[in-house]
């Protein structure tokens, strides 16, 4: 598939999305349906675990105090934000900005793997333990942190080999300072380790 035609086709799922009414309870208290942002033909795909404020307000993932520490990582590595493609597992904002329910997460599984399948990448980030536990379901996140993992994705379409690199939340770096050199190194070295840089 070429560019035109993934973003075609990211465009068809959001669009989907938007009139199957997935979890009904969150689409009604949000927004925006927040899928997805940057190049549809990336190697890299980070997936964090749902929209916060700014992104429900704005329909962009990572745009708030997270997104900022993640363009700094992106920036340090020198990896345009425009290069990867940047989404969440659940689309729309839980209230309060709580953790997303197994349900909530389980509903919205099927478009995140779709996205995965338009896109193909060869390297998934996961951004926090909610995205990491579907790719990496008996690790923990304290354990694997920045290691790049080859594993077998089942998708609904297809199965491929993909590297899984699961990295803490950025947000876990603000909220504890001490956590914010260990996400900027594992990080880069992932970065590293992916793109021969």
């Amino acid at each position: 598939m070429n560019l035109a035609a993934k973003q075609s086709a990211l465009d068809k799922l959001r669009e989907l999305t938007e009139h199957t009414n997935v979890t009904s309870a969150l689409a009604a208290q949000a927004t925006n349906l927040v899928m997805g942002d940057g190049n549809p033909d990336a190697d890299i795909v980070f997936i964090g675990e749902a929209p916060g404020k700014k992104e429900d307000e704005q329909g962009i993932p990572f745009i708030g105090a997270s997104g900022k520490f993640l363009n700094e990582m992106l920036a340090t590595a020198g990896i345009d934000r425009s290069d990867v493609y940047i989404t969440n597992i659940v689309k729309y904002r839980p209230p309060g900005n709580r953790d997303p329910t197994s349900a909530e997460k389980q509903a919205f599984w099927p478009y995140l793997a779709r996205q995965l399948e338009i896109i193909e990448p060869k390297v998934i980030m996961t951004l926090g333990r909610h995205s990491m536990e579907f790719f990496l379901a008996d690790a923990k996140i304290s354990e694997v942190h920045g290691q790049a993992i080859k594993k077998m994705v089942v998708l609904p379409k297809s199965q491929r080999e993909i590297i899984i690199v699961p990295l803490y939340h950025p947000a876990a770096a603000l909220y504890n300072g001490s956590l914010r050199q260990t996400v900027m190194d594992d990080f880069t070295s992932a970065i590293r380790h992916v793109t021969g840089r």
